[in-house]
Order: C-alpha cells, then structure tokens, then sequence
C-alpha cells in the first residue's frame, strides 16, 4: 500500500481489517495534523482540528482503493491494511493558480477542479480573474468589463510564430453568486480562494471595455505573451480600480487578495502601491507577482508570488514580506512534459513529474503554488493533461517535501494513477501523450 502525498510517518501493520467508518475524536497536535490507527478494534482519527479530519479522510479514500474516489460505489468496500499514520502538512500555503482569463473554464469544471486540489490536500484556489484575452468576473457597476471584456473574437493557435489562429469567438464569465458558489464549495473542502485582478498590465480586456483607462486604446487581444498596452496612471483610472476591487472584496471574503503587478512596461509603480494600499485599508493582504518588490513604499503586509527566480524568494524574506514560492523552472504546470515531439503544443523548459516532485521551497515562505497558465490550454481536457500527475507530485512537495528515494516516488505515483482515473482525471501517461491527446502541427515554442 502506497499514499500520495506520503504522510509524515507510516507504519504498517501485518494483515488487513474489514473496513469501517472511522470513529473521530479532535487531540491536540499541529494545525490541519491528524493521527490514523487501524487495527483489529477498528479505524480511529484522532484529528486536530477540521481540517486535519478533512485530511485524514482524504488518507482513508486512498486506503480504501481507487473506487472510493468513484462518484458512487460499484461494488462493496474491501479490507484496509493494519496501520498507523501521522501527518501533518509542512506548509501553510499549498496552492494551486488556475488562469481562467485566457480559457474560460465553466463553473462545473472549476468545482471540479476544487475538488481534485481538496483529494490531494492542496488548501489555496488562485483563480486569475483578468488579463488581456479576457475579463471573467460580473461587475454591476462597470457591466462592460464583463460584456465587452468577457469575450474575444479570435485565438491565437499554439505559438504566435506559427501565424495560426482558431477563427472561433472565446467567451465566458461567472456571475457574482457564481463565485459566492465556488468560495462556500471550496471553504466546505478547507480550500481558499484567492482572486486576482491584473493592474497595471495585463489589462487590455477592461481598456476594450473602458478605453478611457488605458494610452492606446484596442480591442480585447486575440494573441499570447506580454502586451506592451498597460493602463494610464490617471487619479481616474485609480478611482475605477479601486471601485473594481471594491466589488470583488464583497464576493470574496479571504484575507489575501491578488493585484498582479507583473509584465508591465513602463510605469514608476504608483499605480500597484495605490492600490495595495487600497486593499489594506480595507482590511486585505495583497498578493502581487515578484515584480512588486521594485516598488516604493509597498505595505509591509504584501504577500509575494515569486515567479522568477529563487532569488526573488530570497530578497523578498529579507525585505521581511511574506513568500509564496512559485518559480517557473519548478512549478509552471504549462510547460512541456518531454522533448517529445509528440508533445501539445511544447512550450517552456521541460518539466517532468519527478523534477516537480523534486523542488524544495526554501525555508521561511509561506509555502509553495503552482501555476497553470492556460494559453494553450483550450479544454477542460487540455487542462487535465498539463496539470497530471504533475499537480499530484507538487502536492506531496507542498504538504511533506522531505527528500524521496526516486523508486520509491515512482511506486507511489504508479498507484495514484487509477484513482486519478477513478476521478476521471486525463492524465499524461507514462510513455507520453495518448494519440488524442497530441496536437500534430500545432506550433510551440520550447525553451
């Protein structure tokens, strides 16, 4: 019997039991910890807290077999093997950004997919609301971003030095209950949602929408990569944005709020200091990419996503800010799984699932998120074939990532594949992408 995530400390019992609902009872021990014992007298959780309880059903699904990760049962449960297991999570932030802006995906999916971060003991939702291919979050006060900015009449397809394009409209947003839904459904899971809208760059989708906002006005973009149109330092275009999140702080109860703050040409970062101030006199931590961390008189109380380099963890701990860990060399769940040619539309560096298992968050962050940016990400399918068993592996990093013995990670992996299955998780395979999963003639652009 192998687990994944690996639980702090396991030790097996001769022989199995039948199974049996577990008997709970809450023990002091370290936030979201828990303790199983099975054995002849039954399964017993000693649980510190209702997370830690949540996660030791999540153990005891494993211990049960695939088919307690099915939707209904197909057949009765089997034995469980004799054990006792402690656990408890290494970090506090163990994340997960899903970019919903360049590929809408439906509010089923998105519940779905807070279930899947749930099973694997992931606590943080980051959900990329805005950038400038779309803009998926309801305003009442500016309808235009969403009506206008929710939708776009072209995509680029794969690389834009490939000239290709879909020649398909792409569109969606969620309503204001909508994301109410998906914040109680995820609270229920002891997930949080962490919202983001991008300022000053990233912005092209509200400048359709509002051309007042912006220098060089446009349409929503229709290509990938960094677009040089970013929004005007107007005190107006301030005042709207501070309105705008206004909003999303009435949808969103969490502490941390994201501002994004990356990829914008130009500026002096009044903008990103505005509004961070802003979010903090409203009670709220902001939660902006390591580009931040070149503007003056940023709160103390800002959180910082670093992206880039493990250097900007570094200057970030030492400036005394907080850290979420989420390098791109490490945790960019996008990036190309082989030098496979077989492989949708390559892009990034190669990144395997053991290299994922392998990174470390360096001591003193908040923990660690990977970042699935969805560009070339059309489908819920897409999207499940970028993100596992990669996700799977960031997950056991995030929640115990205390060094591991190559085969013994591969033995763990190869028996969480049929209850990824049992999920109905699309999942790269071993030997590399199924035939319908390729993408033939689809240009990439590896580095």
């Amino acid at each position: 019997m192998t687990l994944l995530p690996e639980p702090v400390s396991v030790v097996w019992g001769g022989g199995t039991v039948p199974w049996s609902p577990p008997v709970v009872r809450r023990a002091p021990g370290p936030a979201e910890g828990y303790r199983i014992s099975i054995s002849a007298r039954g399964v017993h959780v000693e649980a510190s807290d209702d997370a830690g309880e949540f996660y030791a059903h999540q153990t005891l699904r494993q211990l049960r077999g695939p088919d307690a990760f099915r939707a209904a049962p197909i057949r009765p449960d089997g034995p469980v093997p004799v054990c006792e297991i402690v656990d408890r999570p290494e970090h506090r932030w163990r994340g997960c950004m899903i970019d919903v802006a360049r590929h809408f995906l439906p509010k089923h999916d998105l519940l779905r997919y807070v279930d899947l971060l749930a099973a694997h003991k992931l606590n943080v939702l980051h959900l990329h609301l805005t950038d400038d291919q779309g803009w998926r979050v309801e305003s009442e006060r500016f309808p235009r971003l969403h009506e206008v900015g929710g939708w776009r009449p072209d995509s680029r397809w794969g690389d834009r030095r490939g000239g290709l394009s879909t020649g398909r409209p792409h569109g969606g947003y969620y309503t204001r209950d909508d994301l109410r839904e998906v914040v109680a459904y995820a609270a229920a899971r002891h997930v949080g949602v962490v919202p983001e809208i991008d300022v000053p760059g990233h912005s092209q989708a509200a400048i359709a929408a509002y051309p007042e906002l912006g220098v060089d006005g446009g349409g929503v973009w229709t290509d990938w990569g960094v677009n040089p149109r970013v929004l005007n330092g107007a005190q107006s275009t301030v005042d709207f944005y501070r309105a705008v999140f206004d909003e999303l702080l009435e949808v969103f109860p969490g502490e941390v709020v994201g501002f994004g703050g990356d990829e914008a040409p130009g500026g002096d970062g009044r903008f990103v200091r505005l509004i961070a101030e802003h979010l903090v006199a409203r009670g709220r931590r902001p939660y902006g990419w390591d580009e931040v961390l070149d503007v003056e008189g940023l709160p103390e109380e800002t959180v910082i996503a670093a992206w880039r380099s493990e250097e900007a963890a570094e200057r970030a701990l030492e400036r005394g800010l907080d850290v979420v860990a989420c390098p791109e060399r490490h945790a960019y769940l996008d990036y190309r799984q082989s030098e496979d040619a077989d492989e949708p539309i390559p892009v990034g560096t190669v990144l395997t699932t053991e290299a994922v298992r392998a990174y470390r968050p360096p001591a003193g962050v908040l923990g660690a998120q990977a970042n699935i940016w969805t560009e070339h990400l059309d489908s819920p399918r897409r999207l499940d074939y970028a993100a596992f068993p990669r996700l799977s592996a960031f997950a056991e990093g995030a929640w115990n990532p205390a060094p591991v013995e190559g085969a013994g990670f591969a033995a763990r992996l190869g028996a969480h594949r049929p209850w990824l299955a049992a999920l109905g998780v699309e999942h790269r395979p071993p030997a590399g992408p199924l035939p319908w999963q390729r993408l033939p003639g689809v240009p990439g652009h590896p580095r």
